[in-house]
């Protein structure tokens, strides 16, 4: 028995004239349900209809360590952080470094 996840992606074949009529209805359907539509005329597939979001994620799926770190983001929390708070974080991370740089260019005593 195929997965939910499989049996989500296989697209809903329209003809061109469904596709045409109900094109609205189509693309709200790819957009919020993540469906997947194929549009045939005369019997022969034409072309595909899908969210950006889906596919984005075929073209360019997110690498396995950028989900890693997104879900250590998320654990921590860090994920809710304002772009002020992350300014804040990298100026603090940079001082900590060049004090760090400075101190081991000091000779030893």
């Amino acid at each position: 028995m195929p997965s939910k996840k499989s049996t989500k992606r296989l697209p809903r074949v329209v003809s061109a004239l469904t596709a045409r009529t109900q094109f609205g209805q189509i693309m709200r359907r790819a957009k919020q349900k993540d469906e997947r539509f194929m549009v045939d005329r005369r019997g022969e597939p034409q072309v595909v209809i899908m969210s950006i979001k889906d596919y984005i994620n075929l073209i360019a799926p997110t690498p396995k360590w950028l989900k890693e770190i997104q879900e250590e983001a998320k654990r921590k929390g860090l994920h809710k952080l304002t772009m002020r708070e992350i300014d804040a974080e990298i100026a603090a991370a940079r001082r900590e470094q060049r004090q760090k740089e400075a101190a081991e260019k000091q000779p030893a005593k």
